[in-house]
């Protein structure tokens, strides 16, 4: 071999062992335009009536407003944490808060869901 074939191997492996480190220790959302946004963009809420990190919204609930949903190797970082849902699935809580999106908002930018039943609420960091 010689040494640029090395050095390349070197690099992709180095790579390889890399990646994985920097996709766990990304937190779930971001800020955009003074709120929480999820990787695609779309604005995250939260829920009035959930309480003590535990998502009461289910069946109907939860295809309206989708769990953002947290993989079970997903850990906690900064005011993010990882809650079990009563599916035993699991989401992501914004300071013990669950976090969801909303089924009517299509693109990025979209918030229709703020103020819903006087219960939904998109989250201000």
């Amino acid at each position: 071999m010689t040494y640029s074939t090395v050095s390349w191997k070197a690099l992709l492996v180095t790579a390889a062992l890399t990646l994985p480190t920097l996709a766990f220790a990304a937190e779930p959302a971001m800020t955009h335009d003074g709120l929480l946004v999820d990787h695609k963009g779309l604005t995250l809420y939260t829920f009035d009536k959930d309480a003590g990190g535990k998502s009461v919204c289910k069946d109907q609930c939860a295809t309206n407003w989708p769990p953002l949903k947290a993989e079970s190797t997903d850990k906690p970082t900064g005011d993010w944490t990882v809650i079990t849902r009563d599916d035993q699935t699991s989401q992501w809580a914004y300071k013990g808060k669950p976090v969801y999106t909303y089924k009517d908002d299509h693109k990025a930018g979209d918030k229709t869901g703020d103020g819903k039943g006087g219960a939904w609420h998109v989250i201000k960091p």
